[in-house]
């Protein structure tokens, strides 16, 4: 039969089992840290540091220019989920997202 079956079939017995109680069940817990607030002074640097004007830097976190200057400015701050992306920005962990490639030009 095919992957998808052989997973699925895998998972029914297992759930089976789990209920009868030949099975002991697995428990997934999740550690997650509290959003990160960042003043407009840290959010440049986060920019500036890994080398995007501000235009680039709005493409990737999925807002205008305009939101990420007025970040910059300290008239605005950025939502819960615009500070997960900066968040892994700052901790250098932009290369696990498969929406941003970094092309180094030759001179």
């Amino acid at each position: 039969m095919s992957k998808f079956y052989d997973e699925l079939m895998n998972g029914l017995t297992e759930a089976v089992q789990i209920q009868k109680g030949e099975l002991k069940g697995r428990k997934v817990i999740y550690d997650i840290s509290p959003v990160k607030n960042y003043n407009n002074i840290q959010i440049k640097q986060i920019r500036t540091s890994s080398g995007m004007t501000q235009k680039v830097f709005a493409e990737y976190i999925g807002v205008s220019k305009k939101t990420v200057e007025a970040w910059e400015n300290g008239t605005n701050h950025p939502s819960g989920s615009a500070k997960r992306l900066i968040s892994l920005l700052e901790d250098g962990k932009s290369g696990i997202l498969p929406f941003l490639r970094k092309k180094e030009l030759k001179a």
